[in-house]
């Protein structure tokens, strides 16, 4: 069974499933997967495809935008386009494109590049702090979070997404960060404080939300 949209055959995958209602979704290798009852008919799906054309229009296009965005690789503000080549012994990254071997050599480098960056970064902004003890600086992907104090272990996490995000973000961040060893909480001190370190939080913030 197929379901034409804009010119396109979509292939649609019918899962029979004890549910009451009738859900859709596109799938990782471009199909429609529609879960329903045994009892709904071929016909029936039909004509629910059709009563829903213009949503799913809507999915398919986010669906589209989500893989674009997989095939590309975010680094330091800019996107990459991603190829990928068994010849390739290094990668290379030029105006537009990222050469490499394959998607294991991609993650080495970019697990290389967030410790390179952050560490570099904090090299250059430690300084400014004073009297602030001694930590160790972790990197981990977080859901929720871009970068964690943990004061009881003197311990700074850093978001590994964060390496995606403009340089300067990354600054916001640790600095962020650092400012915990003044104030703990977020209070209007503290954010006087980073206000001292870095006059566009405001705006900085507003970045990484979006």
């Amino acid at each position: 069974m197929t379901f034409e949209m804009e010119g396109n055959q979509i292939a649609v995958v019918i899962k029979r499933k004890n549910n009451k209602n009738v859900y859709m979704r596109f799938q990782e290798d471009d199909t429609l997967l529609v879960t329903c009852n045994s009892w709904v008919s071929l016909k029936k799906i039909e004509r629910i495809l059709e009563e829903n054309r213009s949503s799913l229009m809507k999915m398919w296009k986010h669906h589209e935008t989500i893989k674009a965005k997989e095939r590309m690789f975010f680094y330091l503000g800019k996107p990459y386009e991603i190829c990928f080549n068994e010849e390739y012994k290094s990668v290379e990254i030029t105006s537009d494109k990222i050469y490499c071997k394959n998607q294991k050599q991609l993650e080495l480098f970019y697990k290389k590049e967030c410790l390179r960056v952050f560490e570099s970064e904090l090299n250059r902004i430690v300084p400014y702090f004073h009297n602030i003890p001694k930590f160790t600086l972790r990197i981990r992907k977080m859901k929720t979070r871009w970068g964690v104090n943990n004061l009881s272990s003197h311990t700074i996490t850093l978001n590994s997404e964060l390496l995606k995000k403009d340089l300067d973000l990354i600054d916001y961040v640790i600095i962020h960060e650092l400012c915990h060893f003044y104030h703990q909480n977020h209070s209007k001190n503290f954010w006087d404080a980073v206000e001292m370190f870095y006059p566009k939080y405001k705006e900085a913030r507003k970045r990484l939300r979006g």
